[in-house]
């Protein structure tokens, strides 16, 4: 057997091999699976299994081709693979099969495989967060903004609109291109607010209850609901109600309506506990991104097509995970699903470099996971999908994604090993 390995673009980690099966070997195998048809095989004026193996062999000469290709070629595949020590990562697809003179037969297989390349610097690494300090005046924006959330809204009597009042309208919207007609009902207008299309604002002062508006407005270019952008709408608006604002006092009493909290102090206390635990989670995200983009830095390598397709695939589905989570039916939502994919390209070939990195770090740090972590793993992603650990695991290695659950863990330590081996320095304010 003769092979060859081939890279079809030195910056890409797809390969062909080419491989050649001696004609004995094929001969060998050929009259095997013919002497196994023959027993089996009905031919008109013999008994079944007594028809001769030549007959056999000239009569379904195709099918035992096909069969004898299904025996040899992933067998002297994988041999091959092995012996050349690839990292395939793709079913190999396999053209260009050719029966030689002599009996043999020549084949080429196409497929990925991980990249080689050499590790460059990833110890000690020098960190640079942001300073994330709590000041009072974060307690106090937060404070504010359960006020907010307590506020109600109370009518308006014997005045019209203006700036900082609210407005219910039924609203119908007429694209001036033709497209789909826009309708709300008891929409709520914050007149004057920066979340307020201006158009609205001017239109809306000095109106009252059972008052109808007729308005053009033209949105901008860069609106980000695609139904707007960049289009003039005409607007008829009738004002059903005017409201205004009233924010509960700070005190004891709001504190003991809003929290478990006896006093407005040991609110702010509570409050500044919660932010400083966001805080901490949120500096322990960044300094492992952190570390992720100074490794992405110090290495450059190709990665391959179908890890990134699968990555940007995985990307999508959390996106659609988050709009059925926030009660948005994904199907209704006015997205280029397909645009939106592609733009997930980029940050995909970050993640499988990184994962790729985190991998080889692993291997050469001698950082594996444990079976009682892997256990630890299921007993806790068991609690959130209601199953037991021993349900889970089952679960997970029917489809095959158990190795992913222990790779994925694999990477989480090794990004500990690689935080506690850095130098992390807070910039200055």
């Amino acid at each position: 057997m003769t092979e060859g390995i081939v890279t079809e673009a030195t910056e890409t980690c797809r390969r062909q091999l080419e491989l050649e099966i001696p004609g004995p070997e094929v001969e060998k195998t050929t009259e095997r699976v013919a002497r196994d048809l023959a027993r089996v095989a009905r031919v008109p004026g013999f008994r079944p299994g007594k028809a001769p193996v030549s007959l056999i062999r000239r009569r379904f000469a195709e099918e035992i081709k096909g069969e004898v290709l299904e025996k040899l070629l992933p067998e002297h595949l994988e041999k091959a693979v092995t012996e050349q020590k690839l990292s395939i990562v793709t079913r190999p697809q396999v053209d260009q099969v050719d029966w030689v003179e002599g009996g043999g037969v020549k084949f080429r297989a196409w497929f990925e495989v991980l990249p080689e390349f050499q590790l460059g610097e990833y110890k000690d690494l020098t960190i640079e967060l942001p300073a994330m300090d709590i000041a009072e005046a974060d307690v106090g924006r937060a404070l504010e903004q359960m006020r907010e959330r307590a506020a109600n809204y109370a009518p308006i009597e014997g005045r019209p609109a203006h700036d900082g009042d609210y407005a219910v309208l039924n609203v119908v919207g007429i694209p001036a291109d033709g497209g789909a007609p826009i309708r709300s009902e008891n929409v709520l207008v914050h007149i004057g607010g920066e979340e307020t299309v201006e158009g609205f604002t001017q239109n809306l002062r000095g109106a009252k209850p059972g008052e109808e508006k007729r308005f053009d407005v033209t949105y901008p270019a860069e609106m980000p609901d695609p139904r707007l952008k960049g289009k003039t709408v005409s607007y008829t608006v009738n004002v059903l109600e005017l409201k205004e604002k009233k924010l509960p006092v700070l005190d004891d009493a709001f504190a003991k309506d809003v929290s478990k909290a006896a006093s407005l102090e040991e609110l702010r206390g509570q409050l500044r506990e919660q932010m400083e635990k966001a805080r901490d989670r949120r500096r322990e995200e960044l300094v492992k991104e952190k570390i992720l983009s100074a490794l992405l830095s110090r290495h450059n390598f190709p990665v391959p097509e179908a890890l990134v397709e699968q990555q940007m695939d995985s990307r999508l589905r959390n996106m659609v995970r988050a709009l059925v989570a926030q009660g948005t039916d994904p199907r209704g939502v006015n997205v280029d699903w397909a645009a939106l994919r592609a733009r997930q390209r980029a940050p995909a070939v970050d993640d499988v470099k990184g994962e790729i990195l985190l991998d080889r770090i692993g291997t050469a740090e001698k950082i594996e996971v444990t079976d009682e972590e892997l256990e630890k793993e299921l007993a806790h992603a068991g609690e959130h999908s209601g199953e037991s650990a021993q349900a889970l695991r089952a679960r997970l290695t029917k489809e095959g994604t158990l190795d992913t659950m222990r790779s994925k863990l694999r990477g989480e330590k090794v990004l500990e090993w690689l935080h506690r081996t850095a130098r992390i320095e807070t910039a200055a304010k």
